[in-house]
C-alpha cells in the first residue's frame, strides 16, 4: 500500500471530485492488467474470450472485458489458479459464503482487507457525536462462525484502535443475546459510550427487548454499526429514537460487505443525509434511484481500494484480494455516481445541499468520494436478519409428502416488518385446485419442515435459528389457487417479492 492509514484518512477529508474520478480510473485498470498477467486463471479465462490485455488501454475499454463472477469464474478454476501467481503458500483466513445457492464458496484473504476496513473504521470512531475520548467498548454482535461479518470486523476495531491509540475494548459475543444483555449491564456503564454491531434486525431485537432484560440504554451513550442489508430510514429513527441515540448521522452507520472481498462501501453522515433527503421527494428519488420502490443503501467508497460500475443495472467491483476481483458480478443491483454528479441532481431537483450540510454540522464529514446505490438480489433471494433465503431449500421442502397433497409448490417469499417493526419472513403459498381449507396440522408440518431444510442448507440460519428461537421461523399465508396476486395464470413465478 503506498499510503499510511494517516495518509489515506487525510486523502478522503480532502481531496475533490476530480481526484477520485481519476483513482477510480488508474486503480481499476492498473489492477486489471496485473492480474492478466499475474493470475493464472484470469490468464486463461482472458485467452477464453479471446481478450489480449495489452489492447486495453482506457478505463473505458474495460467496458469490453467480460463480467466475471462465482458462477462463469472462481467455481471453474482451481484455488491455487485464482490467487496472485499461483501461491497458496501464505498466511491467510478463509471465510464462507453461507452455501443457500449452493455448496459454500470459501473465500481467502491476507491482513490487507483487515487494513483497509480498519480505515472506515476508525473514521466512524472520530466522528462520535459523543466526544468523550473514551473509553469505548464495541459489543460485536455478528456471527463469530466461519462467515466473514464478526471476524474481520473484530480485527478492523482491533487495528484501527491500536494504530490510532483509540480507547477501545472489544467483546465479541456474537448473536448470543444473553451474552451482550450481560455486556450491556455489566461492562457498558464502564464506558463513556458503547458501540453495538451487528445485522440491522437483530440490533433491533437487542434494542426492543433491552429493558426486559435489566438494560437501561439511555444512559450508554449508544453508537450503532451494521451490515448485510439495506434498511429504511423510518427504521434508523425508530432505533435512534427507543436507544436514544444522540445524532442519527455520526452514531448510526450501515456497511455494504460481502464474503468475496470484505467491506467494499459505507454510510457517512453526508450519505445518511442524502437519502433521507431523497425519501421525502419522490422526483429527486426516481432521478437518482430509478424506478424502484425499495429504499436501496447509500453509501461512498474508496477508489485506492476498489472501483463499482453499473452494468444494465448490475453492480461489477474491480478490487484486490488474495483472489484478485475484476468486474465481478457480486449478485447486487443497483447504480454508481461521482460525488459530483449526485451533487447536480439534488442541484437540478431544487435541493441546495450546501445548506443543508451546513444545517446539520455535516461540513466536517462531507467527502467527495464517489457513490454506489446498492438493492440486494431482489430477484434471486430475501433479507432475514442479514442473511440471504433462497427459495431453492423451500422448493424441496414443499415437495415432501404430505405438504405436496395440499400445494402446488409455487409461492412468493416476502420480508415484512410487523406494526412494531418486527422483521420477518413471509411465505405466500398456493393450494391445490381442490383445496379451500387446509387442516390447521398442515401449517405445523409445513413449517417444521421448511425450517428443517432451511437449517440443512444454510448454515447462517441455524445459526440464526439456534439464538432467535422462533423469532427466526417464517409465517405461512395460504392463497386460492391461481389467486392474481402471487399465482396469476401464464406469467413466470415470481419467486420473490420486493
Amino acid at each position: 500500500m503506498p499510503y499510511s492509514a494517516s495518509k489515506i484518512i487525510q486523502l478522503i477529508k480532502t481531496k475533490k471530485d476530480n481526484f477520485w474520478n481519476r483513482k477510480r480510473r488508474e486503480k481499476a485498470l492498473t489492477l486489471f492488467h496485473r492480474a492478466a498477467e499475474h493470475v493464472p486463471a484470469y490468464n486463461d479465462f482472458l485467452l477464453k474470450n479471446k481478450i489480449d490485455h495489452r489492447k486495453i488501454y482506457t478505463f473505458r475499454d474495460l467496458r469490453f472485458i467480460p463480467p466475471t463472477s462465482k458462477k462463469n469464474y472462481l467455481r471453474q478454476y482451481n484455488l491455487s489458479d485464482l490467487v496472485w501467481n499461483g501461491n497458496l503458500k501464505k498466511p491467510m483466513v478463509f471465510t464462507s459464503t453461507s452455501g443457500s445457492t449452493g455448496s459454500p464458496y470459501y473465500f481467502p484473504r491476507e491482513t490487507q482487507l483487515d487494513w483497509e476496513y480498519s480505515i472506515l473504521i476508525e473514521l466512524f470512531l472520530r466522528n462520535s457525536s459523543y466526544d468523550s475520548s473514551g473509553p469505548v467498548l464495541v459489543i460485536l454482535g455478528f456471527g463469530m462462525g466461519v462467515w466473514i461479518g464478526g471476524l474481520i470486523t473484530y480485527k478492523a476495531f482491533e487495528i484501527a484502535a491500536v494504530r490510532g491509540g483509540y480507547p477501545v475494548s472489544i467483546i465479541t459475543p456474537g448473536i448470543n443475546k444473553t451474552e451482550i444483555f450481560n455486556a450491556l449491564k455489566d461492562l457498558s456503564p464502564n464506558f463513556k459510550e458503547t458501540i453495538l454491531v451487528g445485522y440491522p434486525p437483530f440490533i433491533k431485537d437487542l434494542i426492543d427487548e433491552a429493558q426486559s432484560n435489566g438494560v437501561e440504554l439511555r444512559g450508554l451513550n449508544l453508537r450503532i454499526l451494521t451490515a448485510a442489508e439495506s434498511y429504511t430510514e423510518k427504521f434508523r429513527d425508530y432505533l435512534v429514537s427507543k436507544a436514544g441515540i444522540k445524532n442519527l448521522y455520526f452514531d448510526t452507520l450501515n456497511i455494504y460487505g460481502t464474503a468475496d472481498i470484505g467491506a467494499m462501501a459505507w454510510e457517512t453522515p453526508v450519505t445518511i443525509l442524502l437519502r433521507r433527503l431523497s425519501r421525502n421527494n419522490q422526483n429527486l428519488f426516481r432521478s437518482i434511484f430509478g424506478q424502484i420502490e425499495k429504499t436501496p443503501t447509500l453509501a461512498q467508497y474508496n477508489p485506492e481500494f476498489i472501483t463499482f460500475e453499473e452494468d444494465n443495472g448490475n453492480i461489477l467491483l474491480t478490487g484486490n484480494n488474495t483472489i484478485p476481483l475484476v468486474r465481478y458480478a457480486v449478485g447486487d443491483h443497483g447504480g454508481v455516481y461521482s460525488f459530483g454528479d449526485l451533487w447536480r441532481k439534488f442541484e437540478e431537483n431544487g435541493v441546495n445541499l450546501s445548506k443543508e450540510i451546513g444545517k446539520n454540522n455535516l461540513n466536517e464529514s462531507c467527502y467527495e468520494l464517489p457513490l454506489v446505490y446498492i438493492y440486494e438480489r431482489d430477484d434471486l433471494s430475501t433479507n432475514l436478519y442479514g442473511l440471504q433465503i433462497y427459495p431453492e431449500p423451500i422448493r424441496e421442502a414443499l415437495l415432501k409428502t404430505p405438504i405436496n397433497s395440499y400445494l402446488t409448490g409455487k409461492f412468493s417469499l416476502e420480508t415484512l416488518f410487523d406494526k412494531f417493526q418486527n422483521q420477518y419472513l413471509l411465505i405466500n403459498l398456493e393450494l391445490i385446485k381442490s383445496q379451500v381449507n387446509p387442516p390447521k396440522k398442515l401449517l405445523k408440518k409445513i413449517i417444521n419442515t421448511i425450517v428443517s431444510h432451511l437449517e440443512s442448507k444454510n448454515s447462517e440460519y441455524r445459526e440464526l435459528r439456534k439464538f432467535l428461537g422462533k423469532k427466526a421461523l417464517p409465517h405461512i399465508k395460504f392463497w386460492p389457487h391461481e389467486d392474481p396476486k402471487y399465482f396469476k395464470v401464464g406469467i413466470k413465478q415470481k419467486w420473490v417479492i420486493t
